[in-house]
């Protein structure tokens, strides 16, 4: 095989910011990531609403224009890489079905990373997700959970498909001040959806407990509920808890944090709970942040959350089990043994996860694909 031994050109495709969304947030660390390790990157984002100022940014495609699908393709092929972040709902035609017509007009290598493998597609979204490996150089997901189902339920090569585990940034310290009430936290874009109800419900059985525990729930409203219901989901959870009594132990800051403030945020928090409703989910950056900060965690059951936590880094419950969820944070919250052991194996497991790593082995790949396609010609 022929050796590519420089650092190759990365071209990225997907949400950017400011788009508030969780693969625009992986896209600019990845972005970052790649830039720190030498790489050139350069970014073609999904238009919308929001004007980026990112200066590696260097094109907008428009989803439903043939031009720019035509020009987003090109702009890619000034690359040594092309890298395409895969999910449905980002790209225009039904299922995203766009990004199969500008895969098509690559030249350059590619890898896709498929942010979502759901269980049970519908047969239009399998048959894109397999039009898009199809084209693909290489497939990255980030989970053993996602690969098996790929290689299961999809019909993809297996061969293509490769495990690299979804960034994060590990905090130089692993000490923060908490504050006197324990801060239970569950923090990222707001919406139906992620199982807030369950720990609401949950506080009214916690609030004997001496410290008073505190759930904080951060984060903005997702602007596709906001613009779809705006408040609703955001107005019914403050009653919910009111009509528990206990309004004073549930708070929601809605504010934009840096990706610093919102790594504070999590290491001041007693315990990170992600009661997340998808019995389905086979990535999740909330998760992989979270242990990045070295906090102990408690999740419903989601393949991911099964995956991560099964060392110890944290507690999986059964989703219909309320009684499993008071229980694992009740535990957390007396037992400073178990949520130190949890912490520990949490910190254990940060360097596996640090962007510094995983952009490394996005080189390493990148090298061989592009080594690979050179030997050929």
């Amino acid at each position: 095989m022929h050796r590519f031994s420089r650092i190759p050109s990365f071209g990225i495709l997907g949400t950017h910011p400011p788009t508030p969304c969780g693969i625009a947030t992986f896209s600019a660390a990845l972005s970052d990531g790649l830039e720190a390790k030498g790489a050139s990157v350069t970014v073609v984002r999904v238009a919308d609403e929001f004007p980026s100022a990112r200066i590696n940014v260097i094109g907008e495609l428009v989803n439903g224009s043939p031009k720019s699908v035509a020009a987003c393709s090109e702009l890619l092929n000034q690359n040594d890489i092309a890298v395409i972040q895969h999910e449905y709902g980002i790209y225009g035609g039904l299922d995203g079905e766009e990004v199969v017509q500008i895969m098509a007009g690559l030249h350059v290598p590619s890898i896709v990373i498929a942010h979502t493998v759901l269980k049970d597609p519908t047969p239009h979204q399998r048959s894109v997700l397999e039009a898009v490996a199809e084209s693909a150089d290489q497939v990255v997901v980030m989970s053993e959970a996602a690969r098996l189902r790929l290689g299961l339920s999809y019909a993809i090569d297996r061969n293509k498909v490769v495990t690299i585990p979804h960034g994060a940034t590990v905090p130089h310290s692993a000490t923060q001040r908490r504050p006197r009430r324990p801060i239970i936290l569950t923090w990222g874009l707001l919406g139906p959806g992620k199982g807030i109800e369950r720990v609401i419900d949950a506080m009214a059985s916690l609030k004997d407990l001496p410290g008073q525990p505190r759930y904080l729930i951060a984060g903005r409203t997702h602007p596709k509920v906001l613009a779809a219901e705006g408040e609703a989901y955001r107005e019914s959870l403050i009653e919910q808890a009111r009509c528990l009594g206990i309004a004073a132990s549930v708070s929601f800051d809605p504010v934009y944090r840096s990706a610093a403030d919102v790594i504070a945020l999590v290491q001041s928090a007693a315990v990170v709970v992600l009661p997340y409703d998808s019995r389905d989910q086979v990535t999740s950056g909330v998760l992989v942040d979270s242990v990045a900060s070295g906090r102990p965690i408690v999740a419903t059951a989601f393949p991911h959350a099964i995956e991560m936590l099964g060392s110890g880094a944290g507690t999986v419950v059964s989703h219909d089990d309320p009684d499993a969820l008071v229980s694992a944070l009740r535990r957390l919250l007396t037992d400073p043994r178990i949520a130190g052991s949890m912490a520990a194996e949490s910190r254990e497991l940060a360097p596996t996860v640090a962007w510094p790593v995983v952009a490394n082995t996005y080189v390493a790949l990148a090298q061989r694909l592009v080594g690979a396609r050179l030997a050929l010609t």
